[in-house]
């Protein structure tokens, strides 16, 4: 009977767990090469600041994934499904978080995913760090909060098919976000603009989302046409996958950069241009 009891308690975990969407995305390395790069975007009265704790920052923009895999209810701020409100461009849902979940009910908001608000909650602790003059909170907010833009840039943390399963390619996430990376960074040319001031940050969260979401099909159909007439996703897959997108993962990596710049260079003007430390 006891048997029978953790069985069933085990199958409805397993059953949870998996109906929860893929963390797979963006690896480490693609995290850390946005957060790098949106340094060289700011302003000279933010850059020594910036460049002094540049490793900080990248060493702990995968933080908020470490505590994901602690504690799988967080998984919900690094993702929104888009499509899961209806078409593009997504008017159905509210971008201001008290009357989506006044439409939707919390339940529904969480299970879909809350990553544009959570950019916009993380901008504002970086405001206040700043304004507070709190500079060890300010290192680790701006840290967390490149994790959750560079999150925006992935076209798959846009989607309800975020792993491939519902368009039968699985594991299509983790190729084209850590796989393409992993073989291919030394060829990357990445060149952010210069930050520039958000007036929303939620907003533009929801903007960022929205763009990314714009390439799914593209990388679905290279995705396809990469692997016919192949067994496995080998070499000569990823050759041909980076043939065919490997532009716009760069463009996506750049993008990420200079948004994760202005979002900084945001929460410090908000916080009243503070004189902000070299070290």
């Amino acid at each position: 009977m006891r048997y029978r009891f953790y069985t069933r308690t085990w199958l409805a975990l397993l059953v949870l767990l998996l109906a929860l969407p893929s963390s797979f995305g963006w690896g480490e390395n693609a995290e850390r090469m946005i957060a790098d790069k949106a340094v060289d975007t700011l302003p000279d009265e933010m850059i020594y600041f910036f460049q002094a704790n540049r490793q900080f920052i990248i060493q702990h923009v995968s933080d908020p994934a470490q505590s994901e895999a602690k504690n799988p209810s967080e998984r919900r701020n690094n993702f929104i499904e888009l499509d899961h409100y209806g078409p593009f461009p997504f008017a159905a849902l509210p971008r201001v978080y008290t009357e989506a979940v006044a439409k939707y009910g919390r339940r529904t908001i969480q299970a879909h995913g809350q990553l544009p608000w959570q950019i916009g909650l993380y901008s504002q602790k970086l405001t206040n760090a700043f304004h507070d003059h709190n500079w060890e909170e300010a290192k680790l907010s701006a840290a967390i909060l490149a994790h959750y833009v560079a999150c925006a840039h992935d076209p798959f943390r846009s989607t309800t098919n975020s792993d491939g399963n519902l368009s039968l390619q699985p594991g299509v996430n983790e190729r084209f976000g850590s796989g393409l990376v992993d073989r291919y960074q030394r060829f990357f040319f990445m060149k952010p603009n210069e930050a520039s001031f958000i007036r929303d940050p939620t907003d533009h969260a929801f903007e960022m989302s929205s763009s990314a979401h714009a390439w799914i099909e593209s990388i679905l159909l290279a995705d396809r046409r990469a692997h016919a007439g192949l067994a496995g996703y080998n070499d000569e897959y990823y050759d041909r996958f980076y043939a065919q997108e490997g532009a716009v993962l760069i463009r996506q990596f750049a993008d990420a950069s200079t948004d994760l710049g202005s979002y900084w260079m945001t929460a410090w003007i908000n916080a009243g241009r503070p004189q902000l430390p070299g070290y």
